[in-house]
């Protein structure tokens, strides 16, 4: 990134968009965190711009780290000020196209739709909601989960009957 000034207001929407879009999750690194819903509003304000964020949820421990990221990725545009927005809830449908099949290619089964319970704020899946779970390494349906937990809350842990590798599965909320 150059350190040099953007002039005109779109101009500099862009670009901080784009400086945005390069900005990764610190949990899972292959996906960014506008891929992964998180990055809501982008606004222009007198000295800077403000970024609007919904955590994954309230007690996720990267939250000041990703504030902290998106600052200091965006400290050329000036002053930059971090709103959390709590209200709605994130959730995994806000999770991009793109962002889900970087998940599926990193070795994370990515969630499906969490339902169509929209705008409500706690959203529970049928636990035999989950009865076709393919792989994403080898696509075999052949899977079992071995704990309702994975490396983080928001992730469950599978393995493949099929080609014996564990894997985690980004549960849909």
């Amino acid at each position: 990134m150059s350190d040099l000034p953007v002039a005109n207001t779109c101009g500099r929407l862009s670009a901080a968009w784009e400086v945005l879009r390069q900005i990764p999750d610190p949990e899972v690194p292959v996906i960014s965190l506008d891929e992964l819903g998180i990055v809501r509003d982008l606004k222009e304000t007198a000295n800077g711009l403000e970024v609007v964020l919904t955590p994954t949820y309230s007690g996720c421990p990267a939250t000041e780290l990703i504030q902290d990221n998106v600052r200091e990725a965006l400290a050329r545009f000036g002053e930059i000020t971090i709103t959390m927005q709590r209200a709605p809830a994130w959730t995994t449908d806000w999770i991009s196209e793109a962002g889900k099949a970087k998940l599926k290619a990193y070795g994370i089964a990515p969630p499906g739709p969490a339902g169509p319970a929209h705008g409500q704020p706690i959203r529970l899946v049928h636990r035999n909601a989950l009865s076709k779970l393919a792989c994403p390494r080898c696509g075999s349906e052949q899977t079992e989960k071995l704990s309702a937990f994975g490396s983080t809350a928001c992730k469950a842990l599978y393995r493949c009957l099929s080609c014996r590798e564990p894997f985690e599965y980004f549960k849909p909320i």
